[in-house]
């Protein structure tokens, strides 16, 4: 069984640099629930399937699995629930860590949010200073919520 310990952040806009060209990344839910969620991702020339189960604290159950590009394509344009999450990923090493920071389009554009994979739930991990707030335990912050209820729809 695959886990996912991950903390998620809001960040500064644009204050963690520009880093040039980052990798564009479309994802869709075909089925998102408090229990459980599966989407469809393509980033850059992959394609993936990944089910993941319900967050506790910082951790949940994920698997992930290579698919076809065109039948990713296919299943995003047919199947998943839109608007899609359109982002472009960039990934910043501080620290001994690999932060992935997104900077979300289409309907969720002027979000901005990173998150850090880690080993253990009670790793400590430093913060850089383009990091703003915690948003981990926020559900409004899942890219699964994202595609029901996008961030320009905030009031």
């Amino acid at each position: 069984m695959g886990k996912e310990i991950e903390r998620k952040f809001l960040v500064h806009p644009r204050k963690w640099s520009d880093l040039g060209p980052g990798l564009e990344i479309r994802q869709g839910y075909l089925s998102a629930s408090k229990l459980s969620s599966v989407r469809v991702r393509t980033y850059g020339d992959k394609a993936y399937v990944t089910i993941k189960g319900s967050t506790k604290d910082i951790t949940r159950d994920e698997y992930e699995y290579e698919i076809p590009l065109n039948d990713a394509n296919e299943i995003l344009a047919s199947l998943c629930e839109h608007p899609p999450i359109e982002k472009t990923r960039y990934r910043i090493v501080f620290k001994g860590h690999t932060w992935e920071v997104d900077e979300f389009g289409g309907a969720n554009s002027g979000l901005t949010v990173a998150e850090v994979e880690l080993k253990d739930a009670k790793e400590t991990v430093e913060l850089p200073d383009w990091v703003d707030r915690e948003v981990s335990g926020d559900p409004r912050y899942f890219n699964s919520n994202l595609s029901i209820k996008p961030f320009s729809t905030w009031k």
